[in-house]
């Protein structure tokens, strides 16, 4: 049955929402995707603050056209699965990447990233970057290296003395 006007709408008034909302968002193309993919998939991104939308594509471009984007209905291939990053920017390419990895007929697209278009190599380049966290750790790494650095430095003094005490200790 096809939809109102009304209807029409109101998709293309909930897809401009979450692009304005978006800090990034991933277009993916999908064949072959099934309704177990779909709820797997949903609740692997609800657990990441992730909303995924699939519409129409004259819906989609209505859509980012609300937003200030302008896109070719011609350059979105296949059914369009929306990916919109509501916490950070990498966490919809990741999703998407690991997704697609395993199956065939599912092919990134592009995307939106910091209010520009980006390409299918540059979301999978961005899926390839460690998450925020990993950096996070790296970080405290780093600038706790120099710190337990000195102390195992100022422990070998103290580790020398001890060890010249008990080889005295020994020969008497």
């Amino acid at each position: 049955m096809p939809k109102t006007r009304a209807q029409k709408e109101e998709i293309i008034a909930q897809l401009a929402d979450q692009f304005s909302r978006a800090k990034a968002a991933v277009f993916t193309s999908v064949s072959g995707y099934t309704m177990e993919d779909a709820n797997a998939l949903r609740e692997k991104g609800r657990e990441k603050g992730i909303e995924l939308a699939v519409a129409k594509k004259t819906l989609l471009v209505r859509a980012l056209e609300k937003n200030g984007f302008s896109v070719k209905k011609d350059g979105l291939d296949g059914s369009v699965l929306t990916t919109f990053g509501l916490q950070d920017e990498m966490s919809a390419a990741k999703l998407m990447a690991d997704f697609a990895k395993n199956r065939e007929g599912i092919t990134l697209i592009g995307g939106i990233l910091e209010g520009r278009m980006v390409d299918a190599a540059s979301v999978k380049q961005l899926a390839s970057l460690p998450s925020r966290e990993e950096l996070l750790a790296k970080l405290v790494g780093s600038l706790n290296a120099p710190v337990s650095g000195f102390v195992n430095v100022l422990a070998g003094n103290l580790r020398s003395l001890l060890y010249a005490l008990n080889a005295i200790k020994d020969t008497k």
